[in-house]
């Protein structure tokens, strides 16, 4: 083990520790097989925030339910059962959703794929109850964005305000938000999986290769098994990996069993291959997952290890969105390096916010952007 990572084992507070060990037990009813002082001495409190942050508490609380009230103080189960209850309610409800906007968009000839929620909890566990999820994560054509806006405002739902100015929305994100005021559920419409300028399939790739569910009565298409992991990795890393829930998809998804050469086919294709080494090394240290021999060149690699020991701070400090400066640029490949740069000189809305200029003129905002960002920043310090 590398001594970096040694270092930051180090730093494992014990309640940290105990969740590991428990989500690394391979016994499905009991953890009587975990080393029993690991439950002395524990902060409960902070376990439960612990568990609450990674978004484990399904998988947590299933180990935990039938064990002795000398071991686990009776409230902590009290508190674990009640958020597992109220994560099946969640699931239950965004699954009918699923199924209710699968048909919808089928009908008005609107193809699309499922990222995340119910699908891939059903997927990679076998029951929606084991995973978590806030809001349905959909993708695709963007030359049936328009169509599929229309369906969703027309279905109850509302559009998250995005910057109209020079159509930024088009050159930076990748997905926009809708919200349903009454049935209180939010979904993402992706027309990209992945922020540009990334590397990535086309929807018609993916298409290709998507799978129906086995969740509900009217078809519902995710995405194929290495195209699901393969995303999950590049996800996992653009957000540092700051949540234990997503290691222990990969975990399991390499339990169930994958097509390595496929998976390594798309991880080089994409630029993905030292993002998959960092979650296979992370998945190893912190889950004990056994990393398949034709994935361990993946490891091997300086990247990944240097990215893997960045993630390990987010995941210890419970870091959301907090990344170090940099750490998002430094997962770019070195193309992506480069048009990120040139796209970082082309204007934004708060350029227009700084400086309101008539639309004849809007030219100017691209020799004017240095100095209004300089001035932006210089306003901020304090």
């Amino acid at each position: 083990m590398d001594n970096n990572f040694n270092h930051h084992k180090e730093l494992f507070t014990k309640e940290f520790r105990l969740l590991l060990a428990i989500l690394r037990d391979r016994n499905e009813d009991s953890i009587y097989s975990i080393n029993s002082e690991l439950f002395t001495n524990i902060n409960w409190k902070l376990f439960i925030q612990l568990v609450r942050h990674h978004r484990v508490y399904p998988l947590i609380y299933l180990k935990l339910r039938n064990i002795d009230d000398t071991i686990i103080p009776p409230n902590v189960k009290k508190t674990l059962n009640q958020e597992y209850k109220k994560n099946i309610f969640q699931m239950l409800n965004l699954s009918v959703e699923m199924e209710q906007v699968s048909k919808l968009f089928a009908e008005n000839r609107v193809l699309l794929l499922f990222l995340k929620g119910p699908v891939i909890a059903n997927d990679i566990y076998g029951n929606i109850s084991l995973r978590t999820s806030k809001d349905l994560d959909i993708l695709i054509s963007l030359t049936d964005l328009k169509r599929a806006e229309e369906l969703l405002l027309n279905n109850g739902y509302e559009k998250e305000k995005i910057p109209v100015s020079f159509k930024e929305w088009k050159r930076r994100k990748h997905h926009l938000a809708y919200f349903h005021p009454i049935k209180r559920i939010q979904i993402e419409i992706h027309w990209r999986l992945h922020p540009p300028p990334s590397k990535e399939p086309t929807f018609d790739d993916l298409w290709e290769r998507k799978r129906i569910s086995t969740l509900t009565t009217y078809p519902v298409y995710f995405l194929g098994k290495e195209d699901l992991f393969s995303y999950l990795v590049s996800h996992g890393a653009r957000h540092g990996w700051f949540r234990l829930r997503w290691l222990a998809d990969i975990d399991q998804m390499i339990k169930n069993g994958l097509n390595i050469e496929k998976v390594n086919l798309l991880l080089n294709k994409y630029n993905y291959n030292y993002m998959g080494g960092q979650a296979l090394i992370l998945a190893s240290l912190l889950l004990n997952t056994t990393i398949p021999t034709r994935f361990k060149k993946l490891t091997e690699k300086k990247r990944s290890k240097k990215l893997a020991t960045i993630s390990i701070k987010f995941i210890i400090n419970m870091s959301e969105f907090q990344y170090p400066k940099g750490y998002l640029f430094s997962i770019k490949s070195n193309p992506q390096k480069f048009i990120t740069i040139l796209l970082s000189f082309y204007p934004s809305s708060a350029d227009s916010e700084t400086l309101k200029l008539p639309k004849l003129l809007h030219f100017l905002y691209f020799p004017l952007r240095p100095f209004l960002w300089t001035w932006r920043k210089t306003r901020k310090s304090p």
